[in-house]
């Protein structure tokens, strides 16, 4: 059963050092147990985020912005690693959404939303 296994733990970075984009460190490591990759993704403290990167636009950021930061965390650590495929990294964002309580219609359009906008930031791994 997919889950988290610890709880997110962050601080937040000064905004003048981040120009100005909130960014935050993670305290502990964050454990998330997934059943659509089949394995446990540990995110290692020191990893620093912006959480979920929604766009500003008042009834998109309304609907799903400031949601799912634990998923979003472990999103941006698979982004930025490149562990698991651009695909299944977003499914694991979705799943883990669906986890830490977001609705169905919500997860989607999170889901959506890195889908359309996200390629630019995955890194891709080198064989």
């Amino acid at each position: 059963m997919s889950k988290f296994l610890s709880r997110l733990t962050v601080e937040e970075l000064d905004d003048a050092a981040n120009d100005g984009r909130g960014q935050w460190r993670l305290t502990t490591a964050l454990v998330y147990q997934s059943d659509v990759a089949s394995t446990i993704i540990s995110v290692p403290t020191g990893f620093t985020t912006d959480f979920a990167s929604v766009p500003r636009i008042p009834l998109v950021y309304e609907a799903v912005g400031d949601t799912a930061h634990a998923a979003a965390v472990v999103h941006d650590y698979l982004y930025s690693t490149g562990k698991v495929p651009r695909s299944m990294a977003d499914a694991i964002f979705k799943e883990a959404a669906q986890v830490s309580g977001i609705s169905g219609w919500r997860s989607w359009i999170l889901w959506a939303g890195v889908r359309i906008g996200g390629a630019s930031r995955f890194k891709k791994t080198t064989p």
